[in-house]
């Protein structure tokens, strides 16, 4: 396929779970899995508020090496693609927020 083509053609990212937990000193809140294209999954993007308090921010998967070398399993390669994913677990965030929120509790809702 031509690089003309590639870069023409969107890819769909959709199917996101959200599984939180309870929250980290450090922010963590719970962890997200996509679908890309409905052939490509995503899973354990790891899901922290930010320092300021003010939105999220999303880490993609390490493997730590044995010579303690960190080396990314995968990540999004522009801007352009993280704020894609982040938006859509953000969505899926504040769903399941409202619906802790309707039902008055995280048990009756589970994931999203």
């Amino acid at each position: 396929m031509p690089k003309s083509e590639i870069k023409m053609r969107r890819i769909k990212v959709d199917d996101f779970v959200f599984n939180p937990i309870r929250p980290t000193e450090k922010g963590l809140i719970g962890f997200a899995s996509c679908l890309f294209d409905g052939r490509l999954s995503l899973n354990s993007i790891a899901i922290y508020t930010r320092p300021d308090g003010k939105g999220y921010r999303l880490l993609f998967p390490l493997k730590r090496l044995p010579n303690s070398r960190d080396v990314n399993i995968f990540y999004p390669v522009n801007i352009e693609t993280y704020e894609l994913i982040k938006e859509a677990i953000v969505k899926k965030i504040e769903d399941l927020t409202e619906k802790v929120k309707e039902r008055g509790g995280y048990e009756e809702c589970g994931t999203l």
